[in-house]
C-alpha cells in the first residue's frame, strides 16, 4: 500500500482546518429514544474523504438490524456503555475502546439495549451522504409516517442501504 496521488497542489499549507466543540449542539435527534447524532465530519466537509458521527443513544433499546452497503465501509468505536454489534454471524457485547470494522458488502448491525446510555463513533468511507438517510428516518418516527413496502424499498436503494 503507499499514498494516494496529491490532492493538494500549491507550494505552501492552507488555513483551512474546522474545529468542532465538544460542547456542540447534536445535529440530529432521531426517535423514541432520543439518539442524539452529532455530524463531526461529512462528506460535504471532508471532500468526500469519509463520514464521522458520533452516536449518543438513550437508555430505551434502538439502533439498526442486520444490513450491509455496496458501496462504502463502516466502522464502529464504542464510547461508553454497552453496545450490541452484529459481525455478520453474531451479536457482541461492544465495549469501551471497542471497534468493528466492516468492508463494503460486510453485513453488520448495532443496538443499544442495555437500558444504559451508549455512545459510540460511526466512521464511512467514503464521505458518502449518510446523514440524509438519518434525518429522512427521524422524520418518519416524529411524524408517524407509515411506509409502504414499496416506500422502504425506495428508501433503501437511494441510500445504499440493504436489509438482511
Amino acid at each position: 500500500m503507499s499514498y494516494p496521488e496529491p490532492r493538494y497542489f500549491e507550494e505552501s499549507g492552507a488555513v483551512s482546518s474546522v474545529l468542532r466543540p465538544a460542547d456542540a449542539e447534536p445535529d440530529l435527534t432521531m426517535g423514541v429514544g432520543g439518539t442524539r447524532v452529532h455530524y463531526l465530519g461529512t462528506g460535504g466537509s471532508t471532500n468526500g474523504a469519509f463520514g464521522l458521527y458520533r452516536w449518543e443513544m438513550g437508555p430505551k433499546p434502538g439502533g439498526a438490524g442486520a444490513h450491509f452497503h455496496r458501496t462504502i465501509t463502516e466502522s464502529f468505536y464504542v464510547l461508553s456503555g454497552t453496545v450490541r454489534l452484529y459481525t455478520g454471524e453474531k451479536w457482541v457485547d461492544g465495549r469501551p475502546g471497542d471497534f468493528l470494522h466492516v468492508p463494503e458488502g460486510g453485513i453488520h448491525g448495532f443496538r443499544n439495549e442495555s437500558g444504559e446510555p451508549a455512545s459510540m463513533l460511526i466512521l464511512f468511507t467514503p464521505g458518502a451522504p449518510r446523514e440524509t438517510y438519518f434525518e429522512e428516518l427521524a422524520d418518519i418516527a416524529a411524524t408517524g409516517r407509515q411506509l409502504t413496502p414499496e416506500e422502504w424499498t425506495d428508501l433503501y436503494l437511494r441510500h445504499d442501504q440493504y436489509m438482511v
